[in-house]
């Protein structure tokens, strides 16, 4: 097994193979790289700021420092669902011009690292230009299961990671 990625589709997948840390959204399986993950905690109290998009969910005090938390869920345009035991929020550093920003990202689940190789890479679907799936750097089959691999940087797209990231200078201010 080579962890070089064929030719023939380095063109369409933008992932890399790699440690991946899968979670779940309902009963679809979603990977960040692991490089990308700062840590994990549990669901705690969100604080929630007036005026934030209606996907931020608010934001948390993590060890003194204000970060913003996104509801995955309602970011991908699904349902709502209360939070349980398993409910996590994943904090990564999200590059935005030329900076990094601290986000956490709430999801029903976390499952595993995996790690996943050349082989099991594939391109993202095309759903034609009304579907912007620019976010999804590839699909990994793995077993039975497909992992939509995501471009955490890309999964709030400028404008609305301004947006965020105003909201927490409006709270910590």
């Amino acid at each position: 097994m080579s962890n070089e990625i064929p030719p023939s589709v380095t063109e369409t997948v933008r992932a890399e193979p790699g440690k991946y840390l899968t979670f779940a959204l309902d009963t679809e399986e979603y990977g960040l790289a692991i490089l990308k993950v700062q840590e994990i905690i549990g669901i705690m109290k969100v604080t929630r700021v007036p005026k934030a998009p209606g996907y931020v969910r608010g934001v948390i005090n993590l060890r003194g420092k204000v970060i913003p938390v996104v509801d995955l869920r309602l970011k991908f345009g699904m349902e709502s669902k209360p939070d349980t035991e398993r409910t996590c929020i994943i904090v990564g550093q999200i590059h935005r011009a030329g900076s990094r920003v601290t986000m956490g990202i709430i999801v029903d689940d976390v499952s595993e690292v995996l790690n996943i190789t050349s082989e099991q890479l594939e391109a993202p679907p095309s759903f034609g230009a009304s579907v912007d799936t620019e976010f999804i750097l590839g699909m990994g089959k793995v077993g039975q299961k497909v992992v939509m691999l995501l471009d955490i940087d890309r999964v709030l797209s400028g404008a609305e990671t301004d947006a965020v990231a105003k909201t927490v200078e409006q709270q910590a201010a």
